[in-house]
Order: structure tokens, then C-alpha cells, then sequence
């Protein structure tokens, strides 16, 4: 099998991605296929996490497989999605064999965007369906599609002084046909950086200035003045790795884990109460690898997602995005 070099989630082989689109509402969702199953791995951080059937991709349950992963706006409203790639994946007799029937295995995270557009849109069963049916093994959309229509970052204060982001994916191509690669939705507390550089890519605006500010010093302002601020649970990162290594449900776990370093090297401060940050992992197990190995890499596309989901964003939702400051310098 030839190698297929998009540059995205979508470079290994079995995984398709689709995404639903609600640009007035500015809400979607994103559905990652592998409807031959492929072993499923979480790790969670963060104190402000929204999911569904994450328990079973631990290690000691039951369900080795999963055949879809569900990304989605709309808060805890949004995880009725979900219920549409139940659906599509039952139809097409998709699911674990329980004996009596199929049942899909689709875990699901959340981001919390009701605070941009119209709060009374949110993803549904019939969205995610129409994100089953639009997935594809090309070329994966990013910025504001799907999970990532309503994403922002930077809210240290508030919504109205944060930037646009998206949905951001990345691969690597290690030879002998190992690949590992991550689609990310990146909706932080906290700034988006550039993990090489530290440039910030997107984040929270003080009134007197144009480009971004660091976080950490409002945060330090504000514990040194005594001011109290409203830090409202609103936020999250989420996010998919994928590869074709062959790894244990122990392993696949331990992948999702080293990935999050990748999400602290892209976001600050990252995990924080605010967040919900929330990684799975998905292992089809065509080659042969070393977890560290995936683990390691899977770190640096998480990484290199979350800065393409600050720099493929538009400015919508009266936020500008990376696009519109680096237009201006």
C-alpha cells in the first residue's frame, strides 16, 4: 500500500474524518471513522471535562475496539450527536457482537462554544450523522469546520477580548510505513503558541493592545492586586492520535497520555480547572512499534495541530484570528 501524504489524520490507512457545519449558529461536530475497529485509548486532564464512554477505553474493561470517535461543539447538549454515528454505524452493521445485536462504540468529548455564536444551536443526532456521511480518507478541513466552528482561545478576560481557532491536524511518516498523526480542537483558557518558536498564535487581548498578551502575566496582575476574576468553565482542548501501530488497550492508553505533552507545549497554561482537556487514542495495528516511539511523536503532531488550528482559523464571531494580526505586521 502506498503511502498517502495529506499531512493529516487521514494519513493512516482506515481512519476517515467528516464534519458537520453550523456557520451561523457557529457550532459543528467531527466524526472519526474506523469502521474496522481499531484499538481505543484516553487520558483526561483538566477539571472541566464533558464526554461519553471514555470508562470503556480503560484498561480491565471489556471493549477493546472502537469504531468512531465523535468531536463536537454544543457543550454537554452537543453529545446527543453522538446518537447519529450510532446510527450510521448500526445501518451499515458496524459495532461489537453482543450476540443479539451490534453496538457501535463511539466516545465522544465536548467543547464549550455557546458563548460564541447562538447559544441555542448545538450539534445533534442528525449532525453527526451528516459528519458520517461527509467523512473521507483526503485531505482533512481545518480551521473553523466542524468541532472547531466555535472554538476560541485566550479568555483570561472573557469571550469578547479572545481569538478565533479551529480544528487543526498533523502527521509524521516514520519509515516502513509507521505513521502517527493527530486532529486537534482547540478551544483553550489559555493562548495558543507556537511550540518551536513561543510566538503566541492566538490568545486573550488586553483593551490597550492589538496583539495578544502572555496569560500568565494578567494571571500574576490579578493574584498580586487581589482581584477576584470570573473564570467561567468554558473552554477545552480535544483531540484524536491516530497510528498504525499494533498496541495493547494498555499501550493505546499510555500513547493518549504522552500525547497530552504535546498539548502542553502548544497551549498556556494548559489543563487548567477551566479545561477539559481530553486525548484518545486509536491504534489499527498494521506495523510493528515501539509505544515510546508513538508516544514520543505523538507528542509533536499534537503539538504541530494545535498551532495549525490557531493558523488555518477565520475571524468570525466579532474575534480576529492569527490570519488578520499577521496580515497587518
Amino acid at each position: 500500500m502506498t503511502d498517502k501524504k495529506t499531512g493529516g489524520l487521514t494519513d493512516v490507512p482506515g481512519i476517515r474524518v467528516g464534519h458537520a457545519t453550523d456557520p451561523v449558529g457557529l457550532t459543528g461536530c467531527t466524526v472519526v471513522l474506523c469502521e474496522e475497529g481499531a484499538v481505543g485509548g484516553v487520558d483526561q486532564r483538566g477539571g472541566a471535562p464533558g464526554t461519553r464512554e471514555t470508562d470503556l477505553l480503560r484498561p480491565m474493561h471489556l471493549v477493546e475496539k472502537v469504531h468512531a470517535v465523535l468531536l463536537t461543539g454544543g457543550s454537554a447538549f452537543g453529545l446527543a450527536a453522538a446518537d447519529g454515528v450510532v446510527r450510521y454505524l448500526e445501518e451499515r452493521g458496524v459495532g461489537f457482537d453482543t450476540g443479539v445485536a451490534k453496538v457501535p462504540i463511539v466516545p465522544a468529548a465536548v467543547i464549550f462554544d455557546l458563548n460564541l455564536g447562538d447559544p441555542a444551536a448545538r450539534p445533534d443526532a442528525a449532525m453527526g450523522y451528516a459528519a458520517c456521511q461527509a467523512a473521507t480518507d483526503g485531505p482533512v478541513p481545518e480551521g473553523n469546520v466542524g468541532a472547531g466552528t466555535g472554538a476560541s482561545a485566550g479568555k483570561v478576560l472573557g469571550i469578547t477580548r479572545a481569538m478565533k481557532t479551529g480544528v487543526g491536524s498533523a502527521a509524521v511518516h516514520l519509515g516502513d510505513g509507521l505513521v502517527v498523526a493527530a486532529l486537534m480542537v482547540v478551544n483553550p483558557f489559555g493562548n495558543v503558541v507556537d511550540p518551536q518558536t513561543g510566538q503566541i498564535l492566538a490568545g486573550v487581548r488586553p483593551p490597550d493592545m492589538e496583539c495578544p498578551a502572555d496569560p500568565l502575566i494578567l494571571l500574576r496582575f490579578f493574584y498580586e492586586q487581589g482581584l477576584l476574576r470570573p473564570f467561567p468553565a468554558t473552554n477545552t482542548v480535544i483531540g484524536v492520535v491516530a497510528t498504525n501501530a499494533r498496541l495493547s488497550k494498555e499501550a493505546a492508553n499510555k500513547v493518549a497520555q504522552m500525547a497530552q505533552d504535546g498539548v502542553a507545549r502548544a497551549v498556556r497554561p494548559a489543563h487548567t480547572m477551566f479545561d477539559g482537556d481530553t486525548l484518545f487514542a486509536l491504534a489499527t495495528g498494521e506495523k510493528p512499534a515501539d509505544i515510546s516511539l508513538v508516544g514520543a511523536f505523538a507528542a509533536e503532531v499534537v503539538a504541530q495541530a494545535v498551532a495549525r488550528a490557531a493558523t488555518t482559523a477565520e475571524n468570525a464571531g466579532g474575534l480576529p484570528a492569527w490570519r488578520d494580526l499577521s496580515e497587518r505586521s
